[in-house]
Protein backbone atom coordinates (compact mmCIF):
# COMPACT_ATOMS: atom_id res chain seq x y z
CA UNK A 1 0.00 0.00 0.00
CA UNK A 2 1.11 3.20 -0.81
CA UNK A 3 2.01 5.96 1.69
CA UNK A 4 -1.22 8.47 0.69
CA UNK A 5 -3.16 5.29 0.60
CA UNK A 6 -2.66 4.77 3.75
CA UNK A 7 -2.62 8.01 4.95
CA UNK A 8 -6.43 8.28 3.36
CA UNK A 9 -7.40 4.63 4.82
CA UNK A 10 -6.54 6.35 8.55
CA UNK A 11 -7.83 9.51 7.76
CA UNK A 12 -11.31 7.72 6.45
CA UNK A 13 -11.35 5.54 9.95
CA UNK A 14 -10.81 8.63 11.69
CA UNK A 15 -13.69 10.49 10.14
CA UNK A 16 -15.68 7.21 10.61
CA UNK A 17 -15.25 7.02 13.99
CA UNK A 18 -16.17 10.94 14.88
CA UNK A 19 -19.60 10.46 12.61
CA UNK A 20 -20.21 7.73 14.82
CA UNK A 21 -19.24 9.59 18.37
CA UNK A 22 -21.46 12.82 17.62
CA UNK A 23 -24.04 10.74 16.05
CA UNK A 24 -24.00 9.35 19.74
CA UNK A 25 -24.64 12.94 20.85
CA UNK A 26 -27.29 13.60 18.77
CA UNK A 27 -30.95 13.74 20.18
CA UNK A 28 -33.77 13.29 17.38
CA UNK A 29 -37.31 14.05 19.57
CA UNK A 30 -39.67 11.73 18.15
CA UNK A 31 -42.73 14.48 19.27
CA UNK A 32 -44.98 12.18 17.01
CA UNK A 33 -48.89 11.12 18.80
CA UNK A 34 -48.87 7.56 18.14
CA UNK A 35 -46.40 4.44 18.16
CA UNK A 36 -46.95 3.99 13.82
CA UNK A 37 -45.88 7.15 12.78
CA UNK A 38 -42.43 7.49 15.09
CA UNK A 39 -42.02 3.45 14.14
CA UNK A 40 -42.55 5.01 10.10
CA UNK A 41 -39.78 7.96 10.72
CA UNK A 42 -37.05 5.53 12.84
CA UNK A 43 -37.20 3.05 9.39
CA UNK A 44 -35.95 6.45 7.54
CA UNK A 45 -32.64 7.03 9.92
CA UNK A 46 -31.78 3.20 10.13
CA UNK A 47 -28.06 2.77 10.49
CA UNK A 48 -27.61 6.12 12.46
CA UNK A 49 -26.40 5.67 16.04
CA UNK A 50 -28.52 8.80 17.32
CA UNK A 51 -30.03 8.75 21.24
CA UNK A 52 -34.05 8.75 20.84
CA UNK A 53 -35.70 10.82 22.76
CA UNK A 54 -39.22 10.11 23.71
CA UNK A 55 -41.20 12.33 25.44
CA UNK A 56 -44.59 12.94 27.28
CA UNK A 57 -47.13 12.49 24.02
CA UNK A 58 -45.48 9.42 22.62
CA UNK A 59 -44.54 7.67 25.94
CA UNK A 60 -48.24 8.22 27.39
CA UNK A 61 -49.67 7.28 23.57
CA UNK A 62 -47.15 4.41 22.94
CA UNK A 63 -46.05 2.55 26.60
CA UNK A 64 -43.36 1.10 27.57
CA UNK A 65 -42.96 -1.27 24.66
CA UNK A 66 -42.31 1.44 22.49
CA UNK A 67 -38.90 1.92 24.11
CA UNK A 68 -37.97 -2.37 25.23
CA UNK A 69 -38.45 -2.06 21.24
CA UNK A 70 -36.02 1.16 20.83
CA UNK A 71 -33.39 -1.00 22.57
CA UNK A 72 -33.69 -4.09 20.98
CA UNK A 73 -32.72 -1.92 17.89
CA UNK A 74 -29.80 -0.91 19.08
CA UNK A 75 -31.12 2.94 20.35
CA UNK A 76 -29.79 4.56 23.48
CA UNK A 77 -32.95 6.29 24.71
CA UNK A 78 -33.52 9.67 26.73
CA UNK A 79 -37.07 9.22 28.22
CA UNK A 80 -38.08 12.91 28.75
CA UNK A 81 -41.02 12.93 31.33
CA UNK A 82 -39.88 15.45 33.45
CA UNK A 83 -40.69 14.05 36.96
CA UNK A 84 -41.71 16.46 39.35
CA UNK A 85 -43.44 15.22 42.41
CA UNK A 86 -42.52 14.33 46.13
CA UNK A 87 -39.48 12.72 46.95
CA UNK A 88 -41.15 9.24 47.52
CA UNK A 89 -42.87 9.21 44.43
CA UNK A 90 -40.05 10.47 41.89
CA UNK A 91 -38.08 7.66 43.75
CA UNK A 92 -40.46 5.29 42.84
CA UNK A 93 -41.12 6.30 39.07
CA UNK A 94 -36.97 6.40 38.66
CA UNK A 95 -37.15 2.89 40.02
CA UNK A 96 -39.94 2.06 37.45
CA UNK A 97 -37.81 4.50 34.47
CA UNK A 98 -34.79 2.03 35.49
CA UNK A 99 -36.15 -1.05 35.17
CA UNK A 100 -37.27 -0.29 31.38
CA UNK A 101 -33.42 -0.14 30.76
CA UNK A 102 -33.84 3.40 29.16
CA UNK A 103 -29.89 5.08 29.11
CA UNK A 104 -31.26 8.91 30.21
CA UNK A 105 -34.21 10.39 32.38
CA UNK A 106 -34.78 13.54 33.80
CA UNK A 107 -36.93 15.54 36.62
CA UNK A 108 -37.36 19.29 37.34
CA UNK A 109 -34.31 20.92 39.55
CA UNK A 110 -37.43 22.93 41.10
CA UNK A 111 -38.34 19.80 42.86
CA UNK A 112 -35.46 20.70 45.09
CA UNK A 113 -32.66 18.83 46.16
CA UNK A 114 -33.94 16.20 48.20
CA UNK A 115 -36.43 15.16 45.24
CA UNK A 116 -33.48 14.55 42.79
CA UNK A 117 -31.38 12.87 45.32
CA UNK A 118 -34.65 10.33 45.72
CA UNK A 119 -34.22 10.00 41.78
CA UNK A 120 -31.20 8.52 41.69
CA UNK A 121 -31.74 6.45 44.98
CA UNK A 122 -34.31 5.06 43.36
CA UNK A 123 -32.26 4.07 40.08
CA UNK A 124 -29.82 2.67 42.04
CA UNK A 125 -32.38 0.19 43.86
CA UNK A 126 -33.66 -1.00 40.10
CA UNK A 127 -29.72 -1.87 39.45
CA UNK A 128 -29.40 -3.36 42.82
CA UNK A 129 -31.79 -5.73 41.97
CA UNK A 130 -31.32 -6.39 38.42
CA UNK A 131 -27.50 -7.12 37.39
CA UNK A 132 -28.62 -6.63 33.61
CA UNK A 133 -29.41 -3.11 34.21
CA UNK A 134 -26.79 -0.41 34.27
CA UNK A 135 -27.49 3.12 35.83
CA UNK A 136 -29.07 5.45 33.81
CA UNK A 137 -27.73 9.45 33.52
CA UNK A 138 -29.96 11.25 35.43
CA UNK A 139 -30.44 14.93 34.42
CA UNK A 140 -32.39 18.13 35.68
CA UNK A 141 -34.15 20.14 33.72
CA UNK A 142 -33.23 23.93 34.70
CA UNK A 143 -35.54 26.47 32.76
CA UNK A 144 -37.22 25.38 29.40
CA UNK A 145 -36.09 26.48 26.16
CA UNK A 146 -39.29 28.01 25.61
CA UNK A 147 -39.17 30.40 28.53
CA UNK A 148 -37.88 33.48 27.93
CA UNK A 149 -36.74 36.58 30.41
CA UNK A 150 -39.87 38.10 30.89
CA UNK A 151 -41.91 35.21 31.43
CA UNK A 152 -39.33 33.65 34.29
CA UNK A 153 -39.57 37.46 35.92
CA UNK A 154 -43.30 37.84 35.52
CA UNK A 155 -44.69 34.74 35.02
CA UNK A 156 -42.85 32.11 37.44
CA UNK A 157 -41.99 34.66 39.67
CA UNK A 158 -37.83 34.14 39.59
CA UNK A 159 -35.98 37.30 39.51
CA UNK A 160 -32.75 37.82 38.32
CA UNK A 161 -31.28 36.58 34.34
CA UNK A 162 -32.33 33.32 33.27
CA UNK A 163 -28.41 31.92 32.89
CA UNK A 164 -28.02 33.21 36.68
CA UNK A 165 -30.73 31.04 37.48
CA UNK A 166 -29.90 27.72 35.52
CA UNK A 167 -26.79 27.86 36.82
CA UNK A 168 -28.26 27.65 40.34
CA UNK A 169 -30.77 24.99 39.56
CA UNK A 170 -26.90 22.89 38.14
CA UNK A 171 -24.98 23.19 40.85
CA UNK A 172 -28.21 21.91 42.89
CA UNK A 173 -28.28 19.27 41.18
CA UNK A 174 -24.62 18.08 40.83
CA UNK A 175 -24.78 18.95 44.71
CA UNK A 176 -27.30 15.99 44.52
CA UNK A 177 -25.79 13.74 42.30
CA UNK A 178 -27.56 14.10 39.24
CA UNK A 179 -25.19 13.72 35.77
CA UNK A 180 -26.39 16.91 34.70
CA UNK A 181 -28.61 18.75 33.04
CA UNK A 182 -30.98 20.17 30.26
CA UNK A 183 -30.51 23.97 29.41
CA UNK A 184 -30.50 26.14 26.68
CA UNK A 185 -26.99 25.92 24.81
CA UNK A 186 -26.47 29.47 25.39
CA UNK A 187 -25.72 28.48 29.33
CA UNK A 188 -23.48 25.44 28.50
CA UNK A 189 -20.28 27.47 29.00
CA UNK A 190 -21.30 28.88 32.27
CA UNK A 191 -22.74 25.00 33.60
CA UNK A 192 -19.24 24.02 32.56
CA UNK A 193 -17.15 27.06 34.39
CA UNK A 194 -19.74 26.04 37.77
CA UNK A 195 -19.97 22.61 37.83
CA UNK A 196 -16.83 21.00 35.67
CA UNK A 197 -16.14 19.47 32.16
CA UNK A 198 -17.74 16.26 32.74
CA UNK A 199 -21.02 17.11 34.14
CA UNK A 200 -23.28 16.88 31.32
CA UNK A 201 -25.48 19.36 29.48
CA UNK A 202 -28.26 18.23 27.35
CA UNK A 203 -29.34 21.05 24.99
CA UNK A 204 -32.67 21.78 23.55
CA UNK A 205 -33.31 24.82 20.83
CA UNK A 206 -30.68 23.26 18.69
CA UNK A 207 -32.13 25.31 14.86
CA UNK A 208 -29.65 24.76 12.13
CA UNK A 209 -29.15 27.82 10.02
CA UNK A 210 -32.10 28.93 8.33
CA UNK A 211 -34.59 27.30 10.68
CA UNK A 212 -37.85 28.61 12.29
CA UNK A 213 -37.14 29.15 15.48
CA UNK A 214 -40.65 27.01 16.09
CA UNK A 215 -41.53 28.12 19.76
CA UNK A 216 -38.28 28.43 21.16
CA UNK A 217 -36.72 31.46 22.60
CA UNK A 218 -32.89 30.73 23.25
CA UNK A 219 -31.37 28.82 20.47
CA UNK A 220 -28.33 27.92 18.42
CA UNK A 221 -27.03 26.22 15.44
CA UNK A 222 -25.52 22.83 15.79
CA UNK A 223 -22.17 23.89 15.51
CA UNK A 224 -22.69 27.04 18.05
CA UNK A 225 -23.66 24.54 20.64
CA UNK A 226 -20.99 22.33 20.37
CA UNK A 227 -18.15 24.97 20.49
CA UNK A 228 -20.36 26.30 23.85
CA UNK A 229 -19.79 22.79 25.17
CA UNK A 230 -22.93 21.10 24.60
CA UNK A 231 -22.69 17.46 25.46
CA UNK A 232 -25.97 16.28 23.92
CA UNK A 233 -28.15 18.45 21.25
CA UNK A 234 -31.71 17.33 21.15
CA UNK A 235 -33.63 18.00 17.67
CA UNK A 236 -37.21 17.54 16.65
CA UNK A 237 -38.56 19.31 13.94
CA UNK A 238 -35.84 20.56 11.74
CA UNK A 239 -35.37 16.90 11.54
CA UNK A 240 -38.77 15.28 11.71
CA UNK A 241 -40.58 17.85 9.62
CA UNK A 242 -37.51 18.04 6.60
CA UNK A 243 -38.11 16.64 3.53
CA UNK A 244 -35.48 14.47 3.58
CA UNK A 245 -35.07 13.88 7.41
CA UNK A 246 -32.24 11.57 6.94
CA UNK A 247 -30.08 13.88 5.46
CA UNK A 248 -30.96 16.67 7.92
CA UNK A 249 -30.05 14.45 10.48
CA UNK A 250 -26.39 13.81 8.41
CA UNK A 251 -25.80 17.62 7.58
CA UNK A 252 -26.40 18.22 11.55
CA UNK A 253 -23.93 15.54 12.23
CA UNK A 254 -21.11 16.97 9.67
CA UNK A 255 -21.47 20.50 11.45
CA UNK A 256 -21.38 18.96 14.57
CA UNK A 257 -18.10 17.28 13.08
CA UNK A 258 -16.37 20.77 11.56
CA UNK A 259 -16.77 22.86 15.37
Amino acid sequence: MAQGEGQQTEENIRLTAKREEMAQRLMIALDYPDVTQAKLFIQKLEGIPCYMKVGMQLFYAAGPEFIKELKTRGYSVFLDVKMHDIPNTVKGGAESLTQLGVDMFNVHASGGSVMMAAARAGAASAVSGNPALSMPLIIAVTQLTSTSQEVMNGEIGIPGNVTDTVVRYAKLAAEAGLDGVVASPQESAAIAEACGPAFRTVTPGIRPSGSSLDDQSRVMTPGQAIRQGSHYLVVGRPVTSAADPRQAALNIIEEMIQA
